[in-house]
């Protein structure tokens, strides 16, 4: 591994980039990480409703960092969707990592959202503005999210970013593991 790595998040929310910041430094201690932020469209809904949503616009996001800065070495797209399950909705987000030689995929964990948030997200409004309305905060997307909202700040919306982050880093930091069987890294590891 090189002794400095760029990386672009897909995103000027400080709480993604933090995430990403830790994953990595985490991930590859040995080394300097530089990370920054560029707003790049998701390509799907602003609130995205289904799983495979959810990893389509975290892929978009990576691949658009990409295009946007092709001289970095890693390309971060994070995407938080919802799911209906069981009646109720289940809250989570994707995470998508390109390299120069291949791509990481990670999904953090998923916890359902109160009925009242449900109600709300089902009458049109996005994840984070009903978290607002219940919670009675303001852009808490950008801080603690959700989650944080729900667990007192046990757990942060940064904090459940990070081992997702980590999961899609897993094959960067193994690549002699994800290599097909002709030498090449295969287009997605999953």
């Amino acid at each position: 591994m090189q002794k400095e790595l760029r990386v672009i998040v897909a995103s000027g929310n400080p709480v993604k980039i933090e995430a990403t910041r830790l994953a990595f430094v985490s991930m590859f201690a040995e080394t300097d990480i530089l990370i920054e932020g560029v707003g790049v469209p998701s390509g799907v809904s602003d609130q995205p409703m289904s799983d495979a949503e959810t990893l389509e616009g975290a892929g978009n996001r990576a691949e658009g960092a990409k295009q946007a800065r092709p001289e970095a070495d890693f390309w971060v797209g994070i995407e938080g969707g919802i799911a209906e399950s069981g009646g109720g909705m289940l809250a989570f987000a994707w995470m998508v990592i390109l390299g120069h030689r291949g791509r990481g995929e990670g999904k953090s964990a998923a916890f359902h959202l109160p009925p009242k948030v449900v109600e709300l997200i089902r009458g049109g409004m996005e994840l984070g503005e009903a978290d607002d309305v219940v919670f009675g905060q303001e852009n808490s997307k950008q801080s603690n999210g959700a989650v944080g909202l729900l667990t007192g700040d046990i757990i942060t919306r940064t904090t459940l970013y990070v081992p997702a982050l980590q999961m899609a880093l897993i094959p960067f930091r193994r690549p002699e593991l994800y290599q097909s069987s002709g030498g090449e890294r295969p287009e997605t590891a999953q």
